[in-house]
């Protein structure tokens, strides 16, 4: 791969958004020529996207931001079918309003990351299930299911390691591959799109896309892949013990999504402060090189900046104050995700670890016990003695709450009503 020459193109290499792509030079010179529509596609199998998503859509603000029009495809349609890409079982089949008001939840998280608009440089948001939804079968076969190869179908890894794990794959999964083929071939049609981007899972069905363009209308599309992202522990990017770290706010507090960030590994800083944020690269170098202590001021950073992006300045610094109080000076924040008690039940007195399970600082009674025991549960920063322990009115602080702690890291509040 030589240098590229097209602001999109050396920004993605230098930042680490790129692992494969269809001709490298020939994409360099488009992006050279002209203004370049290019689309990702997500399916809307829930009404938030989470961190996972995030390299796909980071790349789309760049590719605006070097002057180039984005298409946000929703797969209104190929939700209905599936993708068997990296699952070893077939993804839960969702109805009509499902869908459509999971497409409403994700619009909004699009809406902070790129600009909408008319313009060449505008943003659109479509739906597949536009052109889906009314195919007629066999004219589809015969129009387009002949040119795919069944035995190259086989040899594509989202197919052949399932198979390989000998995981059934349905026939309705099966045609993912030629719906999203199909897809790359409207949106050439419909909007101009000459690229389609993706996660490197994807490659198979953008080629396959690119192929059947050529067939078809003999047009000249392009491939381009971001890199499968692991973190430094070889973890799913996006997923931790609790579960998916979702972009929107009423899935995910502003507080949990800096923290997540707050928390990241040592050895992933560089590599995330140059996919996550817009910080200038000398800048994430001189980051990248502190250790031992300072590292965690560069983790501030990291979290301070993502999450302006995703919730906005106002919410980063509100919980980097909330982390400051909270950390620093062994208190409290009124960020802090908060349940609500009826204090006749704290007169009561209420058992510590089921009082922790529903601050959701544990999944279960049986592991806030378990971490009451290992001692990681504390009460206003005292550890909690025994997981008999009984928590009630006389814990209320003088700010009028109840402050617990799963760990260093994790914090609830209590507040009597």
């Amino acid at each position: 791969m030589d240098q590229p020459r097209s602001a999109f193109l050396q920004a993605a290499v230098e930042r680490g958004f790129i692992h494969q792509c269809t001709d490298f030079d020939a994409l360099d010179n488009l992006f050279q020529e002209e203004t370049v529509t290019a689309y990702i596609g997500f399916d809307a199998t829930a009404d938030s996207l989470h961190v996972g998503s995030l390299v796909p859509i980071m790349l789309l603000r760049l590719l605006q931001q070097s002057g180039h029009k984005p298409v946000v495809l929703m797969g209104g349609g190929t939700t209905k079918v599936g993708d068997p890409s990296g699952k070893d079982e077939q993804r839960k089949l969702l109805g009509e309003a499902d869908i459509a008001a999971n497409i409403k939840g994700i619009q909004g998280i699009f809406e902070k990351f790129v600009t909408f608009g008319d313009d060449d440089a505008g943003a659109v948001m479509v739906n597949n299930a536009d052109w889906l939804d009314g195919l007629a079968y066999i004219s589809f076969l015969r129009d387009y299911g002949r040119h795919f190869s069944i035995n190259r179908m086989l040899s594509f890894d989202s197919v052949k390691l399932r198979l390989d794990r000998e995981q059934p794959l349905s026939f309705l999964e099966f045609n993912y591959m030629v719906l999203q083929s199909y897809d790359f071939l409207e949106l050439s049609r419909r909007n101009g799109c000459r690229l389609q981007m993706g996660g490197s899972d994807q490659w198979g069905n953008i080629v396959s896309g690119i192929d059947l363009a050529r067939r078809i209308d003999q047009t000249t599309l392009f491939g381009l892949t971001t890199p499968l992202l692991t973190t430094a522990t070889g973890a799913k990017m996006g997923k931790t013990a609790e579960g998916a770290v979702w972009l929107n706010a009423d899935r995910l507090s502003a507080y949990d999504y800096w923290q997540y960030w707050r928390n990241t590994h040592d050895d992933d800083v560089g590599r995330f402060l140059k996919l996550f944020t817009e910080l200038p690269l000398d800048e994430i170098a001189r980051l990248e090189k502190l250790d031992g202590a300072e590292i965690n001021e560069a983790k501030k950073i990291l979290a301070n900046e993502a999450t302006t992006l995703c919730h906005g300045a106002d919410a980063a610094r509100t919980a980097a104050e909330t982390a400051g109080k909270t950390f620093d000076d062994r208190g409290f924040g009124g960020d802090l995700p908060t349940i609500e008690v009826p204090r006749t039940e704290l007169n009561d007195g209420v058992l510590a670890y089921e009082l922790m399970r529903r601050a959701n600082l544990a999944a279960s009674n049986g592991e806030a016990r378990r971490l009451i025991k290992g001692g990681g549960g504390r009460v206003n920063d005292i550890k909690i003695a025994n997981d008999a322990a009984i928590i009630g009115e006389a814990d209320i602080n003088a700010e009028g709450v109840i402050k617990l702690s799963s760990g260093k890291k994790k914090h609830a509040l209590v507040r009597p009503v």
